[in-house]
């Protein structure tokens, strides 16, 4: 399990001891899936790329398993105004890329950008590491249950416009779900929920993890909203 301590200098590590039954599909996806059943866009071969984690952190709620969100701020130069999982680039401090360097990564910047606490969060996988063109990140999407939660809420307003939780019930009603079309003519998954409009590669990531753990539910895949979209 992960602790405060961990982050602080000891090895981070992964382990599903007393994770909750209906977390099973997920870490059966992770275990199974290939890196192209995630997407088409993968990490250069030759390496090139910044190195980055998000955390995607399955709590429990009042009404049942939930999603922690975030919005970013619309200030921000990448990725503006966006819905997303709380996340970034790796640190030097955060260790070996290749090691549990993204796991690191992960707590930190969640920590850092939600105010979560680390020492109650318990890592239990990692998905295949993805590639966002429009930035060069290298992403490795971390998977966690929120063994113990705490408060969490905007830290840094010049970062984050709001945090929040969406129940997966949610995101899996199929009148929640739609397709957005961006400029460029590509076509993705998109999410409406709590006020937001969730897309791009946090919303790929999601409806791929629904898809592969069983979870999702038929939907219109020619309902179309546009990027712009408001509640």
């Amino acid at each position: 399990m992960t602790h405060a301590s961990d982050t602080q200098g000891g090895p981070v590590t992964l382990s599903k001891d007393g994770l909750p039954d209906w977390l099973a599909p997920v870490v059966h996806a992770a275990e199974t899936v290939e890196p192209l059943q995630l997407s088409r866009f993968l990490p250069p071969a030759d390496g090139a790329g910044r190195q980055s984690a998000v955390l995607i952190l399955f709590g429990e709620g009042e009404r049942g398993p939930e999603l922690l969100l975030m919005e970013r701020a619309s200030s921000l130069r990448s990725h503006a105004g966006q819905p997303s999982f709380p996340g970034g680039a790796l640190d030097p401090e955060d260790g070996d890329p290749k090691g549990d360097g993204p796991l690191r990564a992960a707590l930190r910047e969640a920590e850092e950008e939600t105010g979560l606490d680390p020492s109650g969060v318990q890592l239990f996988g990692v998905l295949p590491k993805l590639y966002i063109p429009v930035s060069s990140f290298v992403v490795t999407p971390v998977l966690g249950w929120w063994r113990r939660p705490t408060p969490v809420g905007v830290v840094d307003p010049a970062e984050t416009a709001r945090v929040f939780t969406v129940p997966v019930a949610d995101l899996t009603d199929p009148a929640n779900r739609a397709t957005t079309v961006h400029p460029s003519g590509h076509r993705g998954p998109a999410f409406l929920v709590e006020s937001a409009l969730v897309w791009g590669f946090t919303a790929g990531v999601i409806d791929k993890i629904l898809h592969y753990s069983g979870w999702e539910r038929p939907w219109d895949r020619g309902k179309q909203v546009p990027l712009d979209w408001r509640s």
